[in-house]
Parts: structure tokens; C-alpha cells; sequence
């Protein structure tokens, strides 16, 4: 087993929008005793999920869904201080600077790697 969660399982919000990763990682966070919220694929259903769910321990956003940068999920998220994990392929570099210090996934990810990027940074 990875790094454990504690005691009573965090709430791990997962935007992603392609399905067998969204399987994948749901699966792996579930396993390690993480409760997921969502899954959602889109940022209008992502931004809805944010407003609506008064407790998220944590969150693992896809950058890019659907060809639509998931920027202001991120910054409603960072809003209210949810630790934030980019899932994404895409280079340091071609983030915004504002997300220097988010820590990023690549895929294909670890759930040691998310984890440890959620709750140890």
C-alpha cells in the first residue's frame, strides 16, 4: 500500500475525461481507502460539483478535458485550499506560471505519485 490516507477516508474530487483512466484511478484511490468524488469530465459539471460538495480533501484535474483548459476549476478549487494534483501530459512549461508550484501527474500516473502529491507537498 501507498502513502495511507488517515483514519477516516478524505474525499478526493477526480475531473478527468478519459474513461479508462477515470476507471483506473477511481479504482486505485477507492483501494487505498479514499472516498472519490465525481468522477466528472467536463469543467461546467466540474465547477458545479465544487460549488455543490461542502467537504473535497483533495482534487486530481485532468488540464486538458475535452479541448477545454480546466483552468477555473483549478482556481475554485486553490480558492477554497483543496490540495490540487495536475493530471496531464502536458510540460511544466506550457502551464500557466501561476500553477509553478501545483504539483503534476503524468500520465500514465501512480497512485503513489497522486497521493503523495495531494498530501505531501
Amino acid at each position: 500500500m501507498s502513502d495511507a490516507p488517515p483514519a477516516s477516508p478524505k474525499r478526493i474530487l477526480v475531473v478527468e475525461d478519459d474513461f479508462l483512466t477515470v476507471e483506473a484511478l477511481s479504482d486505485a484511490l477507492r483501494a487505498e481507502g479514499f472516498e472519490v468524488i465525481g468522477p466528472v469530465g467536463n469543467v461546467e459539471r466540474a465547477l458545479q460539483l465544487v460549488d455543490a460538495t461542502p467537504a473535497i480533501d483533495g482534487a486530481v484535474v485532468d488540464v486538458n478535458l475535452r479541448g477545454k483548459m480546466s483552468f477555473t476549476v483549478i482556481d475554485a478549487l486553490q480558492a477554497r485550499h483543496v490540495p490540487v494534483a495536475l493530471m496531464t501530459g502536458y510540460d511544466r512549461s506550457a502551464l500557466p506560471p501561476r500553477y509553478a508550484a501545483v504539483p503534476r501527474c503524468e500520465k500514465p500516473f501512480n497512485i503513489s505519485q497522486v497521493t503523495r502529491a495531494l498530501f505531501q507537498s
